[in-house]
């Protein structure tokens, strides 16, 4: 299993060490959970392919995030059924969602409590097999604009795409969202900012994509055509402050974990929560078992705090 240890590459040599001060003996800042928008549950680190760079590193040998059960799902939904207010959305993400087989029964749970539902998905091979298609149709006849599935879509173009993904897995994912528009199912994509393009360029080359293939996606959307930025463990990555937010008149409230938690099963351990979906495998990010025990606030003690959830290429030096 991978080591929990917070990982310092020599660019933050003496960064992300404690919870409550930077290196410079600033107060660091924290993000209070204001209320649970989201929760995820990972469903599994196993993947049918391995992907450059992938920031869970899922693979299909890698089940250090084993799969979750409907029954564990379920328990943590009674807790969110109790939350004031409570969630409104329960999202799966992995590895590859279906390659857990209660991925389908997961979702109808979720679902069956009037949940809306996302699934993150590279819409291949474990997508297509004709008793999950039949699974996806159901759910989808049954719970209409409900569910949602976010297709991991690199980019727009094939080559940049297969070069992350491996050769030919752009047509294969093409063709699981052929099926999925063919089929009515509400569609987004999530691709990588890591190309030598401005947002604008990556989003006009989505746009043409969508339009050539009648997926209806509005490539300008935020929330359904999503840009990650790439997440490199090596580069140096300044630390947040709490004079960080108005330096940079940035909210707390912005931060993914102020309104989000995921769900993960450690390999030979229970469930617990985490604060981040960035962050499945470091033990300073784990909340404990319950949702009740996940409601505190998170310090932002590791790069991904900095670089991909406050930052976003800015600076908060003053």
């Amino acid at each position: 299993m991978k080591d929990q240890s917070l990982p310092h590459f020599a660019a933050n040599e003496g960064k992300f060490v404690d919870p409550e001060f930077t290196a410079n003996g600033e107060a660091r800042a924290k993000v209070a959970l204001e209320r649970m928008e989201t929760l995820w549950f990972n469903t599994g680190t196993l993947c049918n392919i391995t992907c450059v760079n992938c920031y869970i590193e899922s693979s299909p040998t890698n089940d250090a995030l084993t799969y979750l059960t409907t029954e564990e799902v379920a328990r943590y939904l009674d807790e969110a059924d109790a939350l004031e207010p409570r969630p409104r959305e329960i999202g799966f993400t992995g590895g590859e969602p279906f390659m857990n087989p209660e991925m389908i029964n997961m979702a109808r749970a979720a679902l069956e409590r009037g949940y809306e539902v996302l699934i993150l998905t590279n819409a291949m091979r474990p997508m297509q097999r004709p008793l999950v298609q039949a699974g996806l149709l159901a759910l989808n006849a049954e719970f209409p604009g409900q569910l949602t599935l976010r297709v991991s879509l690199d980019h727009f173009a094939q080559e940049p795409h297969d070069d992350m993904r491996g050769a030919g897995s752009y047509a294969v994912t093409l063709e699981g969202m052929d099926w999925l528009r063919d089929n009515g199912f509400r569609l987004a994509v999530a691709a990588r900012s890591l190309w030598h393009e401005t947002e604008a360029e990556t989003r006009a080359g989505f746009a043409a994509l969508f339009s050539e293939r009648d997926y209806k996606i509005d490539a300008q959307h935020p929330g359904m055509t999503v840009i990650f930025p790439e997440m490199d463990m090596r580069a140096e990555v300044p630390e947040i402050t709490t004079a960080c937010w108005g330096i940079l008149n940035k909210s707390p409230s912005d931060v993914m974990c102020a309104t989000q938690r995921m769900v993960v099963k450690r390999k030979g351990q229970s469930p617990s929560v985490v604060a981040c979906t960035l962050l499945p495998y470091e033990a300073d990010f784990d909340l404990g078992s319950t949702l009740a025990e996940a409601s505190g606030a998170v310090a932002l003690n590791h790069p991904h705090c900095a670089k991909f959830c406050v930052l976003g290429g800015a600076s908060c030096s003053a």
